[in-house]
């Protein structure tokens, strides 16, 4: 850190947890994030061979991915106080937004079945936490096509329900249709957190949710996408074709009635974890800033001598604590209070996206023509922000969404 961390009453062992995922993101994840970063076509991203690998593997022998999955089943949930949860977020955050985020996605499945008492769930949860090597990963199957902002409106027009579809006929569901490119680690998946429309008259109201093993027969995967941020997030899309599951994966179905009150849930997860990420990338910008600015020599003197640059200096330290202390404070309420507040995490992904993509533009700033070399780790930064402007919610549209739990 270039400036003093406010953070004084963290007890000894949040402070070696945060202290192992700050060396595990400097030495790993950063220099890999970049690597991968620089390949040309996002299909190398995923290769065997791929440092991607590498970076999953050891963030799974650090047990990182335990923190989602209960005790009994071989996590650590219980041992994870929420903030020692927010620090590791932080933290994946400032080493590399894109990989933090598919670590998050490739637990979800996981972190779902743990919730329901299904045998084959609970041993799907039991084995994620068990798996070292990287060799399960989930997705969140949402975005479709025709559907990406406006899910999180919700509603009841038909017009507006999920084009992938599900048809109950005995024991099972048949399911059909498409999900986009979006879907994080979408090509690498091999389980899913499925949104399906199972009453289409019902709109958004009318879908299910299940929780899915991605071998199935008529299941097909498109090409990783190729983008201009967050370039080590696998993301692609997912075809259904007459997919066969049994009704027991079909975890959430509209006549429960619960999927409705999920949605302020859903909206709070996925939202303060990125407010969490993104609060982090804006850490790092400022840091490679102020860090850049004791060292180059403008005028015979550093160029943090000069009184425009320690204008600009503060300002981003400013925006920077600002973030951090609202997702902070979001994320320790939402941790242990249900419902979760959905307008103060859509508030905190809004602006600390937007803080890190206004910070990391006054880095590049601050860096002159180097701040636009892929030398330096800025304009992947400002990439990185930039995409998360738009990611798992248009913040636009989230603003909308989330105006209704004011």
């Amino acid at each position: 850190m270039a400036y003093r961390d406010l953070d004084f009453q963290l007890n000894d062992e949040q402070k070696l947890l945060r202290d192992t995922v700050r060396k595990f993101g400097a030495e790993v994840m950063r220099p890999i994030g970049e690597k991968l970063d620089k390949l040309a076509d996002p299909a190398e991203v995923i290769a065997p061979g791929s440092p991607l690998w590498e970076v999953i593997r050891t963030y799974r022998e650090l047990g990182l991915h335990k923190r989602v999955i209960p005790k009994a089943l071989g996590g650590m949930l219980e041992d994870m106080d929420p903030m020692s949860s927010l620090l590791i977020g932080e933290e994946l955050g400032y080493a590399d937004a894109g990989l933090a985020i598919s670590f998050g996605a490739g637990g979800m499945p996981f972190a779902y079945a743990s919730f329901f008492p299904h045998p084959k769930l609970q041993e799907m949860a039991r084995a994620y936490a068990a798996d070292t090597k990287g060799e399960l990963i989930g997705c969140w199957a949402i975005t479709e096509p025709d559907h990406g902002s406006d899910w999180v409106m919700g509603g009841e027009n038909p017009q507006t329900g999920p084009s992938v579809r599900g048809i109950r006929k005995g024991d099972e569901y048949i399911i059909s249709g498409q999900k986009a490119a979006w879907v994080s680690n979408g090509t690498i998946a091999t389980h899913a957190v499925l949104h399906v429309g199972l009453e289409p008259s019902k709109g958004m109201a009318g879908q299910g949710l299940a929780i899915i093993p991605l071998d199935l027969p008529g299941i097909k995967r498109g090409k990783p996408l190729d983008k201009i941020g967050q370039r080590p997030l696998n993301q692609g899309e997912i075809f259904f074709e007459e997919v066969k599951i049994h009704k027991d994966f079909m975890v959430v179905t509209p006549e429960m009635g619960i999927m409705e009150g999920m949605g302020e849930v859903i909206l709070a997860g996925a939202n303060g974890g990125m407010g969490i990420t993104f609060a982090g990338l804006a850490r790092a910008a400022y840091d490679e800033a102020y860090k850049y600015a004791q060292e180059r020599i403008q005028g015979g003197v550093p160029i943090i001598q000069h009184q425009n640059i320690q204008l600009k200096i503060f300002r981003m330290f400013t925006m920077v604590e600002a973030a951090r202390a609202a997702t902070r404070r979001m994320a320790l309420y939402n941790a242990v209070n249900q419902p979760p507040s959905g307008a103060h995490a859509v508030a905190c992904k809004i602006f600390s996206t937007e803080t890190a993509f206004q910070v990391a533009s006054e880095a590049i700033q601050i860096f002159g023509g180097n701040g636009l070399s892929r030398e330096y780790p800025i304009e992947k930064m400002f990439r990185d922000a930039r995409a998360a402007m738009i990611e798992d919610g248009v913040n636009e549209t989230l603003a909308l969404a989330a105006v209704q739990y004011l």
